[in-house]
């Protein structure tokens, strides 16, 4: 497949994905503006709508301002504010979307999301990803508390070709993290990914758990984990803001992955996550497929995301 037939393909199931989302949002969008001109009650309301889209109260505003800026004082079409909402969604995505760069050998990526953001699904993905690219992969079952998630990331193993470190259930995940960098490095693993357990953000002694695995990987690699990255779940909307605010602290999260996007019409989330932190967003996902997990670009989420062809 060349690159333009994945291109293609990709935005068939980007906007496929993100289906929900745009809908609910051109629906409000069209009711909004194809009967009223665009007055300071109506730019009210649309911003309502874009708040109520999960797109953050400070990019509504901002969305506002640009539309009433002078140049639909008589009235504007449903098609023209979609325009100017994915231009502006494209400027605060831009800056984010970033691919990951494996900049070390073993580049150790610490996996952190509460349970059911799709972490270890994600794992999987992430590994045919680097496998495809002709990379050696380590898998490291460092969620011990869950046997489901040990037996998943195995089969994950087998799947993509990537070997894998596993204790037994209830087994220290630190202890685990320590000895799988140090077999990654004397066997010149490309990429180590580690799972971890879900975390509950409100739950002081699982994340000193998670504090503790990075503090005993440094004694192996002392710039590891050279990538922290956190799995939101698109569906649960604004609690993902807070997941965002904690892991940072606590982890030190260097760049997020999106999941279940095409589960939700609440996939506006994702920008006013990028508004409010700046964390670079490498990865979407928008399906169960190993191939539903893609690298992040701007411009196709922003214009997919309210439904611009």
């Amino acid at each position: 497949m060349n690159d333009s037939t994945q291109g293609r393909s990709w935005w068939k199931r980007l906007s496929g994905g993100l289906k929900r989302t745009s809908s609910q949002l051109g629906t409000a969008i069209s009711d909004l503006v194809s009967k009223r001109k665009l007055d300071a009650d109506t730019l009210e309301d649309l911003e309502n709508e874009l708040i109520r889209a999960d797109l953050g109260p400070d990019f509504a505003v901002r969305i506002a301002a640009a539309l009433g800026g002078g140049r639909f004082e008589k009235g504007i079409s449903p098609d023209e504010v979609r325009d100017v909402l994915a231009g502006e969604i494209e400027k605060v995505m831009g800056p984010v979307a970033m691919p990951i760069e494996i900049s070390a050998r073993p580049f150790v990526i610490l996996m952190c999301g509460v349970n059911g953001s799709g972490k270890t699904t994600t794992i999987g993905k992430l590994a045919a990803k680097f496998r495809s690219q002709g990379k050696s992969v380590m898998l490291v079952a460092g969620d011990t508390f869950r046997a489901a998630a040990i037996e998943q990331l195995k089969i994950w193993a087998e799947r993509t070709g990537a070997s894998v470190m596993a204790s037994e259930q209830g087994a220290d995940p630190a202890s685990l993290a320590f000895d799988a960098i140090t077999a990654a490095k004397a066997q010149n693993i490309d990429v180590v990914l580690v799972d971890t357990a879900g975390r509950l953000q409100n739950r002081a002694e699982l994340m000193s758990e998670l504090e503790k695995i990075v503090r005993v990987m440094r004694k192996v690699e002392p710039a590891a984990p050279h990538a922290v990255l956190l799995v939101l779940d698109a569906t649960v909307g604004q609690n993902a803001l807070n997941q965002v605010d904690i892991f940072g602290k606590t982890a030190g999260v260097t760049g997020l992955v999106m999941t279940k996007l095409d589960g939700t019409a609440r996939g506006g989330i994702l920008v006013a996550i990028a508004d409010r932190f700046k964390l670079p967003v490498h990865f979407i996902g928008v399906g169960e497929g190993v191939d539903d997990l893609a690298d992040f670009t701007a411009r196709d989420f922003a214009r997919a995301l309210v439904g611009v062809e």
